[in-house]
């Protein structure tokens, strides 16, 4: 396996509620396809969890869960996290060479802070990133809209070029889960 798809934060209290992610219903359905079609091809599918000592995001609160209407399986794979990188103080980075993985698709919650972080750690530790373009999310703040923010970040991080892997921006329609051949990994 070189490809993994990781789905970032995709919880009930960041899609609903107060919180709730913009278009987190178009989301959630994109995420689904995505899983459904890495599952066909034997990627892994790894839910992400961010968890806060209390409140919204406490581990085992009703917000922490994964969204309603996500379809996930037993055999797709669970990382929990405490702060917005998902390899900082997790078992991320050894699982995805256990899975032989060199290459991310990503997508999730929320654009600006998990994944922004997630897909820039994912950069510097030598993973190519495929940043599903439609298929991450946040809220407005008081500066910008929400689809300004994630624009703004497909942008910016698919011009990315310090790290030496790149972010490859697609939408979620276009994401391949086909094996990278030698020729593309070099």
């Amino acid at each position: 396996m070189s490809t993994a798809l990781v789905v970032i934060d995709v919880q009930q209290g960041l899609c609903e509620g107060k919180y709730a992610a913009f278009e987190a219903p178009a989301l959630i359905a994109r995420i689904n396809a995505l899983a459904q079609r890495a599952r066909a091809d034997k990627v892994p599918v790894i839910w992400v969890h961010h968890e806060e000592a209390e409140g919204l995001l406490q581990h085992g609160a009703p917000g922490w869960q994964l969204a309603h209407g996500l379809d996930t399986r037993t055999d797709d794979i669970l990382v929990r996290k405490t702060t917005s990188d998902a390899f900082l103080r997790t078992g991320l980075e050894r699982l995805l060479k256990t899975h032989g993985v060199v290459r991310l698709a990503v997508c999730g919650l929320q654009t600006e802070y998990c994944v922004d972080t997630t897909v820039r750690r994912a950069l510097g530790l030598g993973y190519a990133v495929t940043l599903v373009s439609d298929a991450h999310s946040t809220m407005d703040n008081e500066q910008l809209s929400a689809a300004q923010i994630i624009a703004h970040h497909n942008l910016t991080l698919s011009r990315m070029d310090s790290f030496g892997p790149r972010v490859q921006l697609v939408t979620a329609a276009q994401v391949s889960f086909v094996p990278l051949t030698t020729v593309e990994q070099a």
